[in-house]
């Protein structure tokens, strides 16, 4: 049977769950434990895909489509587990399930309540992730602050799942701060106790207390946490602040994390083993042998986690090269208004990430321009690669109107343009081309050099392809139709040649990224970067 380890999070958002649960997961993978971790979402969403990134941040899109937290994202990164549609679950997702059975009729005419329906289409959903994965332990990351009234039904099932499981089958991580008044010179115990006071008041009694901290806890510090929280000193564990996220898994099991819970499950198994982790990415992240400036040509930037997988995939090109980036951020509206040789000047590469709407796509094809005409490393990704064509259009193909037709309607030269299945959907959420697609490489081209395969398997998000009927024109002048899909003939990868590296994809290539296995696009472009400079 699997174990159950519940995190939730109190005092203030942002805290980092999403880190810690990943970190917990790749402690106990260390150890030769198969995991898998979920995301409760109390938005009432069905899902983030019509969300505003700067409400919600990025749109994690896993392998069979689902477009999810990017939470999940971290997840993947940090551990071996493969998310899929059955790892997130938002409100929505649990009152449309429950609501559509009750217009079935599968209810038999019973009232519909929060107790026992919805908290049960909770449970029975971490249960089909547990099924699915046949995981040994599943980590279940409840979104929100305890005392939120969004997730209060998401606390009451996992307060029933002890019941349901057994004692000894499910274990409960709270995540709070512990913060340092700088003034009196104290760390304050009192916003960690209430919360833990009004978990406790749900019914929940956390077994471990992961204390986000500026400063050391003090053995007194400790103490008192424990004695007001009724948890043992010994699982009052300090998550101080650390110079990479990916050093949090290290610090955790200096504290035998790791071995408390596997105590509390009566589990025995192998020791840890993090040396590979160490070595190959925290000691190359922290020992760089030179910097390498990228400019982040984006619409989102003002809100980091918009392109939060993009930022990790740059940081393991980083890793793989042991160079350290400096990742400047650029909003494309800026360029527009300041032109790109003042934004983009001393920048080793540039990458121009997707996004959706005519707002700043002109800064985006300006900074593309600059790129190609001055021999700086890019990439493009998804719309960065529609932008790419456009540029080429524009000023290689004589084609000075070449738009989208997501920009411009009536475009004379609509090189980037409408999905045929697109066509008749009314819809927004969840009906774009969305999940992995097979893309076949063309033989003696950058993307081959790259990829070293024939057939590469890539995640997508979007609804607007390049335009076929320009094909001839734009390979006549000088653009590498590289990757296709083969199925419907749709361009995945564009190049040029003479360039020291410019490339643009349709897909996402951020989200197949790893620490330890940085994605061949991103490592290449660094690569080039790093050369060029």
């Amino acid at each position: 049977m699997a174990k159950y380890i519940f995190i939730t999070g109190g005092v203030i958002s942002s805290l980092g769950k999403g880190i810690a649960s990943a970190s917990i997961g790749k402690i106990l993978e260390s150890r030769g434990l198969k995991v898998t971790l979920m995301k409760l979402d109390p938005y009432i969403n069905v899902d983030p895909g019509t969300m505003n990134p700067y409400q919600h941040g990025e749109v994690y899109v896993t392998d069979d489509g689902a477009e999810t937290d990017l939470d999940l994202g971290h997840y993947e990164r940090f551990t071996r587990a493969k998310m899929t549609k059955f790892n997130n679950a938002t409100t929505g997702q649990v009152y449309n399930a429950v609501i559509s059975r009750e217009r079935r009729g599968d209810y038999l005419g019973k009232t519909i309540q929060v107790i026992p329906h919805i908290t049960g289409e909770i449970k029975e959903r971490i249960k089909k992730v547990a099924q699915v994965s046949n995981a040994d332990i599943v980590l279940i990351e409840i979104g929100g602050t305890v005392g939120d009234i969004e997730s209060l039904p998401f606390l009451e099932a996992a307060r029933q799942f002890k019941v349901d499981a057994g004692e000894k089958n499910v274990l409960y991580i709270h995540l709070t701060l512990v913060p340092y008044i700088k003034v009196a010179d104290e760390i304050k115990t009192k916003p960690t106790q209430h919360s833990v006071q009004t978990l406790r008041e749900i019914g929940i009694q956390p077994d471990i207390l992961l204390c986000r901290t500026e400063k050391p806890l003090a053995d007194e510090v400790k103490e008192k946490i424990s004695l007001f929280c009724n948890v043992r000193k010994q699982a009052v564990i300090e998550s101080r602040d650390v110079e990479s996220i990916y050093q949090v898994p290290m610090v955790f099991k200096a504290q035998i994390l790791d071995e408390i819970i596997l105590s509390h499950f009566n589990l025995i198994s192998r020791p840890s083993d993090l040396k590979d982790w160490e070595k190959n990415v925290v000691e190359r992240l922290l020992s760089p042998k030179g910097t390498v400036r990228v400019a982040v040509v984006g619409k989102y930037i003002g809100l980091q986690d918009a392109y939060k997988s993009i930022y990790e995939a740059i940081t393991h090109a980083g890793i793989s090269n042991q160079f350290k980036i400096e990742v400047r951020k650029i909003d494309s509206e800026d360029i527009e208004k300041q032109g790109p040789e003042k934004m983009l000047e001393c920048v080793d590469g540039i990458l121009v990430p997707g996004g959706f709407g005519t707002r700043g796509i002109e800064g985006k094809i300006k900074a593309i321009e600059f790129a190609r005409k001055n021999k700086i490393p890019f990439l493009g990704l998804c719309l960065g690669m529609q932008c790419a064509v456009i540029e080429f259009g524009r000023h290689l193909c004589g084609l000075q109107d070449a738009n989208s037709t997501e920009f411009k309607s009536k475009t004379k030269y609509p090189v980037i343009s409408l999905l045929d299945e697109q066509k008749n959907i009314k819809d927004m959420g969840g009906t774009m081309r969305l999940g992995v697609y097979p893309c076949k490489i063309k033989k003696n081209t950058l993307a081959a050099r790259i990829y070293r395969k024939n057939i590469i398997l890539e995640r997508h998000r979007h609804r607007y392809e390049f335009n076929n009927k320009f094909r001839k024109l734009f390979e006549k002048k000088g653009m590498v139709f590289s990757g296709i899909y083969q199925k419907k003939g749709l361009v995945e990868i564009v190049e040029l040649k003479n360039h020291p590296y410019f490339i643009a994809v349709q897909f996402h290539p951020e989200f197949k990224s790893k620490p330890d296995s940085a994605h061949p696009l991103f490592r290449e472009f660094i690569r080039a970067a790093a050369n060029t400079k």
